[in-house]
């Protein structure tokens, strides 16, 4: 299932997104706030695909999303709904190539999820998790509508995560 928003075509990530899933994740915010994935290739990126997004779609009908420019078709980062081990429910995700940052992608994209969330898929609420430090990442779940809850620590992660949550 895709989903488009003023700006954006919302698909499923697949392994012709590897390039796009390869920066990302290897970008300095994202291995700073979310983690080192460990991708050290384009071909780690489309196993990576394989075995962490492509089961969740495939067993739940959702799971990562990569967003695409409508206008130049440019591949600008991804958002999705993620059943997170350590975590009860479902949470959110999103995070946005460098040079597209700041242009309210995040925002945009992670609202039509959250519709898409609630109204399609019959969720009926989602959770979101963040670093402490990163500020923009928590300003833009405030403006999603969601509310802090506390903290919570993820097997296999370094630190407490703030923990956030919305309800249908």
């Amino acid at each position: 299932m895709s989903f488009q928003s003023e700006r954006l075509i919302i698909r499923p990530t697949l392994e012709q997104d590897a390039e796009l899933i390869y920066q990302l994740m290897n970008s300095p915010k994202f291995i700073k706030y979310v983690g080192d994935r460990q991708l050290y290739s384009v071909e780690d990126a489309e196993k990576y695909i394989q075995d962490k997004m492509l089961p969740q779609l495939h067993s739940l009908g959702y799971s990562n999303y990569s967003l695409i420019n409508k206008k130049n078709g440019a591949k600008i980062g991804i958002c999705g709904l993620y059943d997170r081990e350590g975590l009860d429910g479902i949470d959110i995700g999103f995070g946005i190539l460098p040079v597209y940052e700041g242009l309210g992608y995040a925002f945009e994209s992670s609202s039509r999820i959250i519709k898409a969330g609630f109204e399609e898929l019959e969720i009926s609420e989602i959770k979101a998790i963040t670093n402490k430090e990163n500020i923009s990442s928590q300003r833009i779940l405030f403006k999603l509508g969601f509310n802090l809850k506390g903290t919570i620590m993820l097997p296999n992660e370094n630190g407490e995560l703030l923990l956030y949550k919305i309800e249908k």
